[in-house]
């Protein structure tokens, strides 16, 4: 499998090549200016690689939650790109990636995950990793405010994400004893999207071009981009 993976949700841009492992990746923190970044990052990366774009067998993207219009990016690029050469689509949470990422980086198990959602909410989700590296939400995501997000029972966890910069009181005041530290500033990657992506293709779980929709959890609908 060939996959190439994009994620825009958030003020990360980012895209990366998939084969077996990730063979070579782009990321960048370049808020709104992700639609003049994204198309130029994928060809830089299949000139990397030595591939050429009819060589993909799949794509992936982050379907969110996250910014409206970058998530709207993502899909809308992913959706081109699979039409054009009719290959199946991975949707992978945004949530779910900077779970891993946390993992990735910190060790982390047991993941808080909060992005600012503006308005006062945030968009979040909880995420245990087992032995074998798999994300297992323990949560439906949602969009909250920070005072009222559905919490673990027990355990140590550790918060990630833009929301616990922007509502350190409330969301740390709520959490409590479960929180043992924050990494404030972490992003999503392309990275995360490329192996959870190959992960859902290799079960069987890929969806058709035009199912490559975005999730915007304050209307709790999926809406194709158009």
């Amino acid at each position: 499998m060939r996959l190439l993976a994009l994620e825009t949700a958030t003020e990360a841009c980012s895209a990366a090549l998939w084969e077996d492992a990730v063979i070579c990746a782009r990321y960048r923190v370049a808020p709104r200016q992700h639609a003049e970044l994204i198309l130029p990052m994928i060809e830089e990366l299949l000139i990397e690689a030595g591939w050429s774009r009819t060589s993909l067998t799949a794509v992936a993207f982050g379907r969110g939650p996250g910014s409206f219009t970058g998530v709207r990016l993502a899909a809308s690029v992913t959706q081109g790109i699979a039409f054009g050469l009719d290959v199946p689509v991975a949707r992978v949470s945004t949530l779910e990636a900077m779970a891993r990422r946390a993992w990735r980086e910190h060790a982390a198990r047991q993941l808080l995950v909060a992005i600012d959602a503006r308005m006062r909410e945030v968009y979040w989700g909880t995420f245990r990793v087992d032995e074998a590296g798999h994300i297992i939400a323990q949560c439906e995501e949602c969009v909250s405010a920070p005072g009222e997000v559905p919490l673990p029972e027990s355990g140590t966890w550790m918060g990630v994400g833009t929301g616990w910069a922007s509502y350190t009181e409330l969301l740390t005041g709520h959490a409590g004893a479960l929180l043992n530290g924050t990494d404030d500033a972490l992003l999503p990657s392309a990275e995360d999207i490329a192996v959870l992506g190959g992960e859902q293709l290799r079960r069987g779980e890929g969806v058709a071009p035009e199912e490559a929709v975005p999730v915007y959890l304050r209307d709790n609908v999926a809406v194709k981009p158009g």
